[in-house]
């Protein structure tokens, strides 16, 4: 369609005056929230939390489940600080999501936080996981994809539970270090073992991972494959026996400084079978001496890199490279082809991108208590946030790849921060025409459909 300039163009005047109400507001900053409201009656959310704290004696007139649904929905309209909250405060949206005129104020949240039993935080973890639970039992997938590992989680302060240990981005503050179990083909975070920053990554590891593949085996069909992933800091012998017994199929990374004589075997190594332009490969007919088994497989990968250029870069028609060779070894008992296991192994990627989009658009890395349990529910939050936000589009889209190689998620998902621009924060006003409850928002009609789509396949049966 041709426009003309007068169609476009349109002198506007000035805005003199601003004025805020206070009384009877019926505006709205996060209208989007709407179709979470959606969602959350479906899980029956609201319920489902408040029977994570049926053994907390309420003190005062604000619940348990209450201030855990306000984190949630902080965390969804992008704030860090629990101290932000006073800039929603009157958003009527947020109010009739919460089923609250009057929201907590800063200090109340914080007490409750702090006053939170060990037996609720183990409740949520619980409820967490039966949402990804109840997810995979409806997909009916022949594979289900484990990958664990952990994250640094900085207190910048002294906090219950927190220890000065390995930080690669803030060095001697005290920390967290949480194993996480992320599940490859949804992308949600299943669960977590709450640890201190000085412990090792293997810390606790075999116990949490054993519980994690208990829980989603009984949840699953008898054939369905369980796959892990891990990386060498995981290396052991007891570990990877413990996975085989429990038929897992693994791969794991070997951390070459702990076995100098990996070095002598690849250089001796003249057999090297290639598959691709950059990739080759041989089977290593080796295994660390102290170890009782002997029937896993241990693939040497040589893969072909540039050199970087050091030095004045001049300006040529022509710049050779020089070329080098990185080398990983992968433990594995899977019997595919060695190109398989590695695109499957290099697949963990995928488990970093989850980690940082908690990071930099759930806030994962706010400690917003002294004590444990109370840091332990927010975090809480940002993975029920998380996956909500992967559940609300596994039930309203369709799935858009099979199983690949790398074992990628199932969706194609909109990160959370996404979601956010384009339709949670969307301003709205709540009227009652003739007697219906009604929101009405701008007519852009990219929203319109985005909203409607949502809604429209919430309310289809299932």
């Amino acid at each position: 369609m041709n426009y003309k300039q007068s169609d476009i163009y349109r002198k506007y005047r000035q805005v003199n005056k601003v004025q805020f109400e206070t009384e009877n507001q019926t505006y709205s900053s996060f209208s989007g929230l709407i179709v979470f409201q959606k969602l959350f009656i479906h899980l029956k959310l609201k319920a489902r939390l408040k029977a994570c704290f049926k053994n907390n004696y309420v003190q005062g007139v604000i619940q348990h489940h209450s201030i855990m649904l306000m984190l949630i929905i902080h965390i969804l309209l992008g704030y860090r600080e629990l101290r932000d909250q006073r800039f929603y405060a009157d958003d009527s949206m947020v109010k009739r999501l919460l089923g609250m005129a009057l929201l907590p104020s800063v200090s109340t949240i914080s007490r409750v936080l702090s006053n939170t039993e060990t037996n609720d935080v183990e409740n949520l973890r619980q409820f967490g996981k039966n949402i990804v639970l109840d997810r995979l039992s409806d997909l009916v997938l022949a594979r289900v994809t484990a990958d664990f590992d952990g994250s640094v989680l900085s207190t910048t302060r002294r906090a219950e539970g927190s220890a000065i240990g390995f930080n690669k981005k803030k060095k001697g503050a005290r920390s967290y270090y949480p194993l996480y179990y992320t599940v490859a083909q949804t992308g949600q975070v299943f669960d977590f073992h709450h640890r201190a920053g000085n412990v090792h990554d293997s810390n606790g590891a075999e116990t949490f991972i054993l519980n994690c593949i208990n829980e989603i085996r009984a949840s699953l069909l008898p054939n369905t494959v369980i796959e892990s992933r891990m990386d060498s800091a995981f290396f052991s012998d007891n570990l990877i026996t413990m996975l085989d017994n429990n038929r897992v199929e693994f791969t794991q990374s070997v951390p070459f400084e702990r076995f100098p004589e990996l070095k002598k075997h690849i250089e001796d190594n003249s057999e090297w079978i290639e598959y691709d332009d950059e990739h080759a490969y041989f089977e290593l007919d080796w295994k660390p001496d102290i170890w009782e088994s002997t029937h896993f497989r241990f693939i040497a990968i040589r893969k072909e890199v540039k050199k970087q250029i050091k030095g004045p870069i001049q300006l040529d028609l022509f710049v050779p490279y020089d070329y080098k060779h990185e080398f990983k070894v992968i433990l594995t008992n899977k019997t595919t082809q060695a190109n398989s296991v590695l695109m499957f192994h290099n697949g963990r990627g995928s488990q970093e991108n989850i980690f940082s989009e908690l990071k930099s658009q759930a806030q994962m890395d706010y400690i917003p208590s002294n004590t444990k349990n109370g840091n332990q529910v927010y975090l809480l939050a940002t993975l029920f946030a998380h996956n909500l936000t992967r559940e609300l589009q596994m039930r309203t889209q369709v799935m858009t790849r099979t199983t690949t190689p790398k074992r990628a998620a199932l969706w194609a998902f909109e990160k959370i921060g996404t979601l956010r621009k384009k339709m949670i924060q969307r301003a709205g006003r709540i009227t009652k025409p003739a007697g219906v409850t009604t929101l009405t928002m701008a007519g852009n009609q990219a929203v319109k459909d985005l909203v409607c789509m949502f809604l429209r396949e919430l309310d289809s049966p299932a």
